[in-house]
């Protein structure tokens, strides 16, 4: 059993930290920016909370984070009241958060000069993945760290594997999200010609998810998707938070992203048709305006 802190209680984290508890065993510490959903975790799970990230990480072998953007994450790692000055020496800070890889390697070294340790994790898998405890975790960093926090977060996790040195994770993240996008697009476009063919999509579907146009999104999105339903997952504001990443990586080390670039302007269509909040696969009512 490891003394753990999580901080950050969203629709990943709150279930997450739960996992740490009841499946893992764990002793945790939450911390949240509010408080009122730390101190519905507590109720829900027991353990501890904390007022600060500092507070939080204290005599803390592992210190988890899952929130929301590169600015989110620096401002709970960071600074006095920020988790670094509470860590003694030896902790390892693992981000579940998906950033920017260089915001990884950033911490990574100012965690180094503190004599700590940070692993970039981001992960794949939604919410359902994360209330189920069946997460993927692509991680970055030094191997000494990774196979000590590795077993722990298997709480929560069907995989998990060190891709690389400090980034690798969040690269690999962006990998993720890039081939998603792109698959979504297709779905949608290949549900939006079914429909205006006269075909019955979803016996198209059946028959096709049976061979190589198969796929995890094919699989649980297409019946939501003819629907018209869009409230199942990711959200479109998160997607595109996501793909500014991709885009900005690419600018660095020279990638050509062209379809990257085109699904994420449609995505800010559906941004302008007050899908802020609908789940990717809500490409499709761009496609039916």
């Amino acid at each position: 059993m490891a003394n753990v802190a999580f901080l950050g209680l969203g629709v990943m984290g709150f279930p997450m930290a739960a996992h740490l508890k009841s499946k893992g065993g764990h002793s945790v510490t939450v911390y949240n920016r509010t408080a009122a959903k730390a101190a519905k975790w507590v109720a829900a799970n027991g353990g501890r909370a904390a007022a600060t990230p500092r507070e939080a990480a204290q005599d803390q072998d592992i210190v988890f984070s899952c929130v929301g953007n590169d600015d989110d994450l620096r401002s709970i790692v960071l600074g006095g009241d920020g988790a670094l000055a509470g860590m003694k020496p030896g902790t390892i800070f693992v981000d579940h958060t998906t950033a920017s890889a260089l915001v990884a390697r950033e911490l990574h070294a100012k965690a180094g000069e503190a004599g700590l340790d940070f692993i970039d994790a981001p992960v794949s898998g939604g919410q359902a993945g994360a209330e189920n405890g069946v997460l993927t975790v692509m991680c970055g960093g030094d191997a000494a760290a990774y196979e000590r926090v590795e077993p722990v977060i298997k709480a929560y996790a069907r995989a998990c594997r060190l891709l690389g040195p400090s980034g690798a994770g969040q690269l690999t993240k962006m990998v993720n999200q890039l081939c998603i996008a792109g698959l979504v697009q297709g779905l949608a476009e290949g549900l939006h010609f079914a429909k205006r063919a006269g075909l019955d999509p979803a016996a198209v579907i059946e028959v096709i998810s049976k061979g190589a146009a198969q796929s995890w999104q094919m699989e649980n999105r297409y019946k939501t998707m003819i629907a018209g339903k869009f409230d199942f997952g990711f959200a479109v504001d998160w997607m595109r938070k996501d793909l500014a990443i991709c885009l900005d990586e690419a600018r660095r080390n020279d990638a050509n992203l062209p379809v990257a670039a085109l699904v994420d302007q449609f995505y800010a269509e559906v941004q302008k048709m007050g899908g802020r909040r609908w789940d990717t696969s809500s490409l499709i009512a761009r496609l039916e305006r």
